[in-house]
């Protein structure tokens, strides 16, 4: 609906209510701020929302343009996926399957001996957790983390580090 028509208050509320994007829900408080209560878009962009002005005439153009449809995001077309969706949808079958679990590198080579195609390790679990699994072998964090004596020793010594003369220190 262009608003060539006459746009109303209650019609912005109820969009609003009924809207359950997070960002066009930001782009409908704009419309109504401006538009019904009189505030300018800068402003509203600015000390409300938090963006930038253009931001808020950028969104105020495509609602004149589009009405509440010219709100909302537009379709992104996005990098091509290489693996097609029937041999990406037999892989995560495969993968399901399995009783046992799975690690990471064993989904990777899985995809390249199904597919011919060699994902990285990081995308390779974004795609299990699209699928909603986890890895069999949880990723390592702080590897090269200290060991109990090792931070002991650091606590006893931390003085010295801290510029914090010995006497001061509680026993």
């Amino acid at each position: 609906m262009a608003t060539n028509n006459v746009v109303s208050l209650e019609y912005i509320n109820k969009a609003y209510e009924k809207e359950k994007g997070v960002d066009t829900k930001e782009r409908i408080l704009l419309i109504r701020r401006v538009m019904f209560d009189g505030v300018e878009a800068s402003t509203v962009a600015e000390r409300e929302l938090h963006k930038g002005r253009w931001w808020a005439y950028k969104w105020l153009k495509r609602f004149r343009e589009n009405g509440l449809e010219g709100l909302k995001d537009l379709p992104r077309s996005g990098r091509p996926p290489k693996i097609s969706e029937k041999k990406m949808y037999k892989i995560k079958q495969k993968v399901i399957e399995s009783k046992t679990g799975w690690e990471v590198k064993e989904v990777m080579n899985l995809i390249y001996e199904k597919a011919g195609v060699m994902y990285h390790e990081v995308h390779v679990r974004r795609l299990l957790h699209g699928w909603s699994m986890s890895p069999k072998v949880p990723k390592k964090r702080h590897v090269n983390s200290a060991s109990p004596a090792e931070k002991e020793d650091f606590k006893k010594e931390y003085w010295i580090y801290a510029h914090i003369p010995q006497k001061d220190l509680p026993p």
